[in-house]
């Protein structure tokens, strides 16, 4: 960990909403001013498109039908871990990319000079920007481990995990799914039921690494995921904030600045669903201007 050089990692599976804590997190950087070099998770995945389902159509032919992007078979574990590690102590580290769209294609070519990058595939490595204020993680593995192998929590100074309750969880997936990728609901049943154990053994473990999580409950049933025919809104749920240490944490100021918040338990703030992101800013604000201050010690 590094107070000259600090590492956020958020952390969370396919369609938990780590985007919605990246914006939170965008806000506060623009208002306190915060020059943070960005990591995409995707970028650190150790194969491409084609080479994924080359390997998981490969590894489900010998029998292995738990392939998937979750484990350390798909990822740079170590990577991850050597990118924390080497801007905890230098402030500067690698980064690419990972292309995702048509537009992204055109966008990397030209800031890369080339012609040749696709959709599913990676940019070149490059040197991130100087003078950065702190590193930013979003993605799978942000608090992984494997093993004893590698340790990425041990370099992260802020640890924040997105995990809704696992139904609402897959019923945000099967709808993104099907509305960004065009995936039918079979399919990505299929996905999540290939995913399952490499997401008990190496995703649900960081949820006790981090140092707050942020888990949305939807207050109407969810019992069937499968057949739900639309997402519950945010308005139709509550988020569980779990502090792993409360100690020095201002919960009368939360509760106060939140309205209709409450304690669960001791370590435990509880927020209406539709207060997520005012709430994020509120709880993490003081967070990054501390972090921000004691790294001008």
């Amino acid at each position: 960990m590094s107070r000259k050089h600090p590492v956020i990692a958020v952390t969370g599976s396919s369609g938990a909403g780590t985007t919605t804590v990246k914006r939170a997190f965008e806000n506060i950087f623009r208002r306190e001013k915060i020059t943070a070099a960005v990591i995409e998770g995707d970028s650190l995945h150790s194969l491409d498109r084609m080479a994924f389902r080359a390997a998981a159509a490969a590894a489900a032919k010998a029998g292995n039908n738990s392939f998937s992007h979750f484990g350390p078979e798909a990822n740079h574990f170590d990577k991850i871990e050597e990118t924390f590690k080497t801007y905890g102590k230098t402030g500067m580290c690698k980064r690419r990319y990972y292309v995702h769209s048509e537009a992204e294609a055109e966008q990397h070519n030209k800031h890369f000079k080339l012609k040749d990058l696709k959709p599913g595939t990676f940019t070149p490595w490059e040197d991130i920007e100087k003078d950065s204020d702190l590193l930013f993680y979003e993605g799978l593995h942000g608090l992984a481990t494997d093993n004893g192998k590698v340790d990425v929590a041990k370099y992260v100074d802020l640890g924040i995990g997105v995990v809704p309750v696992v139904n609402l969880e897959w019923i945000q997936k099967i709808h993104r799914d099907g509305a960004e990728r065009g995936y039918s609901a079979e399919a990505t049943v299929e996905t999540i039921m290939r995913r399952m154990p490499d997401y008990i053994k190496y995703i649900t473990p960081q949820f006790s690494r981090t140092h707050i999580n942020f888990q949305r409950v939807a207050t109407v049933d969810t019992s069937n995921p499968f057949i739900a025919r639309d997402i519950p809104t945010p308005d139709e749920s509550f988020v569980v904030v779990r502090f792993r240490d409360p100690k020095g944490v201002d919960f009368p100021y939360m509760l106060a600045m939140i309205p209709n918040s409450f304690m669960s338990r001791a370590n435990t703030l509880v927020v209406p669903g539709g207060k997520m992101s005012h709430a994020m800013e509120i709880i993490l604000a003081p967070i990054m201007h501390n972090m921000i201050e004691n790294k001008k010690k």
